[in-house]
């Protein structure tokens, strides 16, 4: 039961944010990302006109995963060598000036998806960045509190970006819109520039030590080859592949049954559910209590997935997929016991790692799934994406449990 009584000694999101470093790095990174969303929105309407193409408009969403993937493995380590402050700034400025670019209209089709899978290549590091700042910054409970206030505005700056990007577009047009983006970036620039200390790195300069590749595999190996870091990474990527699975069949599951419009809204329950989620379980539990959470809310992922095999009228489903939103609050009970365990040194590289693979397995699994849909039905390839959330809470629930209570044997926690 989650304990409803306000605590007074309960860590506010106001806390956090008066924290100028959790600051800086939280308003920059949402400001970023509506527009990285504005941006592929934008860009995507303006291939499709150009080319009048549905295959490259589509490749414009899914263009980044690859490269994001290969920048993780081959650049982690650059996020415990480096300051933040510079890195992040002229990441922010990097991007910027591509939507500028973008904005022109002078690139071709085939180079802006070039140039946006290439910034797509270190779009980890600055992720590992941004998470060690906030892993350093904010000390136990208010770590969760942060995370979770992460999560809200990341939600929300993704609708903004999505809603704000077909008004942009219908107002400004494609270039208009564009403009905007890189206005977006700028400001994120500026705000960490000016805003953000020029925290150490994590690992200060020395001699001959091994180069960028060589180190992030080397860590990339510690980190996996821990079992209880193992676990709560494969905790983080695993449900969350299968609800993104899910995501991807309901607008053609939906828009057969009844209409676009309506699917649209089925889609949207499931983001909804997990900002509640988000504020129930980063505000309103306390830390003892989310050890306890982790498995029903993994299993909160999974089984109301499972009853899209069955014709159910809309309502019922639209509250099925808010209680799986709800689930994914799952993670904030995850994030604080990653935080303590990752050594202090490949904090930035295990950020990265974690968000390489998350956003790996958000791109894939819509494939795999809705590969599965053409063969058996979109109604059961999203019951399958459900059994998959509950096997693997089923499996490894007990497990993540312990690890979550530092109960874990001297095994798991050590290579």
């Amino acid at each position: 039961m989650i304990t409803t009584k306000p605590r007074t000694s309960a860590v506010r999101y106001r806390d956090v944010v008066a924290e100028p470093r959790f600051r800086a790095v939280f308003g920059a990174r949402s400001l970023a990302t509506a527009a990285d969303t504005l941006r592929t929105v934008a860009l995507s309407i303006a291939i499709f006109a150009a080319t009048d193409s549905m295959l490259l408009s589509a490749v414009t969403y899914g263009v980044s995963f690859v490269p994001q993937l290969l920048g993780g493995s081959l650049l982690g380590s650059v996020t415990d060598r480096a300051r933040p402050r510079r890195l992040i700034a002229v990441g922010y400025g990097v991007e910027c000036l591509l939507a500028l670019l973008l904005a022109t209209g002078w690139t071709p089709p085939w180079l802006s998806l070039v140039l946006v899978a290439a910034i797509a290549f270190a779009t980890p590091v600055f992720i590992g960045l941004t998470g060690r700042v906030i892993a350093d910054v904010l000390p136990a409970e208010s770590y969760v509190v942060g995370r979770s206030l992460s999560l809200l505005t990341s939600s929300l700056a993704q609708l903004l970006g999505v809603v704000g990007g077909g008004g942009a577009v219908a107002l400004l047009g494609a270039e208009g819109a564009l403009l905007v983006a890189a206005g977006l970036h700028a400001t994120a620039c500026l705000w960490v520039r000016f805003g953000l200390p020029d925290l150490p790195a994590a690992q200060p300069s020395r001699p001959q030590r091994p180069g960028t590749v060589r180190a992030t595999w080397s860590a990339n190996r510690l980190l996996l080859g821990n079992r209880g870091i193992r676990t709560l990474i494969l905790a983080q990527w695993l449900p969350t592949a299968a609800a993104t699975g899910a995501e991807g069949l309901v607008i053609p599951y939906a828009a057969t049954r009844w209409s676009a419009g309506t699917a649209s809204l089925l889609l949207a329950c499931i983001p909804m559910g997990m900002l509640v989620g988000t504020v129930l379980v980063g505000r309103i539990a306390s830390p003892s209590q989310r050890p306890r959470l982790v498995v029903p809310l993994l299993l909160l992922v999974g089984l109301p997935l499972v009853t899209f095999w069955l014709p159910l009228p809309f309502p019922v489903l639209a509250v099925m997929a808010t209680l799986t939103g709800i689930g994914l609050a799952y993670s904030l009970c995850v994030q604080a016991r990653f935080r303590d365990l990752v050594p202090v040194p490949n904090r930035g590289q295990a950020f990265s790692l974690l968000a390489t693979g998350l956003m790996t397995a958000q791109g894939i699994s819509p494939a795999i799934f809705g590969l599965l849909g053409d063969h058996i039905g979109a109604n059961v390839a999203i019951a399958v994406t459900g059994l998959v959330a509950t096997a693997y809470a089923a499996w490894q629930g007990p497990r993540l449990v312990r690890v979550l209570r530092g109960a874990a044997s001297e095994e798991e926690r050590k290579a």
